[in-house]
């Protein structure tokens, strides 16, 4: 049986609550007021495509383990597939114009276009367009 996911909710710790959404609303997110309170809060990504931004305490009440020093060490990179190099673009430039911090310059493969991003706690977003039709074929 394969497995098949109906969403997906990436869970991400944040220091700040209220800056974490400050600066996800600037880049142009909308979030889920029915699952947000103090300590957490649903933003949407895409359809059925979900990032809870939770303040660290409320984190570490889901793991046993340490949470990561984001600043330090990279355990998930985030990749966001968009519908154009423009819109590539357009959200990367949102995050920084935001306080985002760049992470990797913008890197054309010809079919795959992609930019990245660090926000505000210092996770890795990765923003990226596919044009399959210019996608490489063996013969």
């Amino acid at each position: 049986m394969a497995v098949r996911a109906k969403q997906i909710f990436v869970n991400l710790p944040v220091k700040d609550l209220k800056r974490s959404v400050d600066f996800f609303t600037k880049v142009g997110f909308e979030f889920n007021a029915n699952f947000t309170d103090e300590s957490a809060t649903c933003m949407i990504i895409g359809d059925n495509i979900y990032a809870m931004l939770l303040v660290e305490d409320r984190f570490q009440s889901f793991i046993s383990k340490k949470i990561s020093n984001a600043a330090d060490t990279a355990e998930v990179i985030v990749a966001l597939s968009v519908e154009s190099r423009e819109q590539v673009d357009l959200i990367v430039q949102a995050a920084l114009d935001a306080g985002g911090k760049p992470y990797n310059d913008p890197q054309d493969h010809g079919f795959m276009y992609g930019w990245s991003f660090q926000d505000p706690d210092d996770h890795l977003w990765e923003v990226s367009y596919m044009d399959l039709s210019s996608f490489p074929t063996q013969e």
